[in-house]
């Protein structure tokens, strides 16, 4: 280098010293320069790792919070569907609950029915003419109007606890729902289908029907 250098500065008619400091200078700029471009290439690879490092850990965390919220849905879906089976749990425990307040005398009132068609049958087997007039019989008379004072009574008493007679009108629309047809009767000028006799009173226990009205229905001619 210094050879090549002397003969450079004798070919440019230079003091050889000034060149060695040119050199030496040069030489200083290029150690530089190469030590600062391995620094930025180490530096750029450690940033070049750290990215890579960050991008898997962002992709780790996207997937664990991906399975996270799959399983907040799940439980949240859990949580509910528990809830409404609870609830729906406490509805028919509390609708069963107040049918048997409701209906717990459903058995005692059939019985009671029984007593209230005998009562019936006896006042409207009276003759009136037997118990009202001049030739009226004392005695039957007290004893019409002690059964008719029972049948009133008892029908208050039905009454108060919601128990309701079912007496169909005439022409009325069957309902097998509050009706039970004993047999079928063909009626001029009267629509199929309608109640045209009744036979025996039914009864209903709060919009339950307890015993169907018996009646007989029109047919087709």
């Amino acid at each position: 280098m210094a050879a090549t250098m002397g003969l450079r500065a004798r070919s440019l008619n230079l003091p050889v010293s000034l060149l060695n400091v040119v050199c030496r200078r040069q030489l200083s700029s290029t150690r530089t320069l190469f030590a600062e471009t391995k620094e930025a290439d180490k530096e750029n690879g450690s940033k070049s790792e750290e990215e890579t490092k960050m991008t898997d850990l962002e992709q780790k965390l996207t997937e664990e919070k991906a399975k996270l919220t799959a399983q907040v849905a799940e439980y949240t879906d859990k949580y509910k569907r528990a809830l409404a089976e609870t609830e729906n749990v406490r509805m028919r425990f509390t609708k069963q609950l107040n049918d048997s307040k409701i209906y717990s005398i459903s058995g005692f009132c059939k019985d009671l029915l029984e007593v209230a068609d005998i009562l019936g049958k006896a006042t409207t087997s009276v003759p009136k003419d037997a118990v009202s007039g001049a030739d009226a019989n004392i005695h039957l008379k007290n004893l019409y109007e002690g059964l008719v004072m029972t049948e009133t009574q008892l029908q208050k008493v039905f009454a108060k606890n919601k128990l309701e007679v079912i007496n169909p009108v005439n022409n009325e629309k069957f309902d097998p729902h509050i009706h039970e047809a004993l047999f079928e009767l063909p009626v001029p000028d009267k629509e199929p289908g309608t109640v045209a006799v009744v036979e025996k009173l039914g009864y209903k226990l709060h919009e339950r029907t307890l015993r169907p009205a018996l009646v007989g229905v029109t047919k087709a001619i």
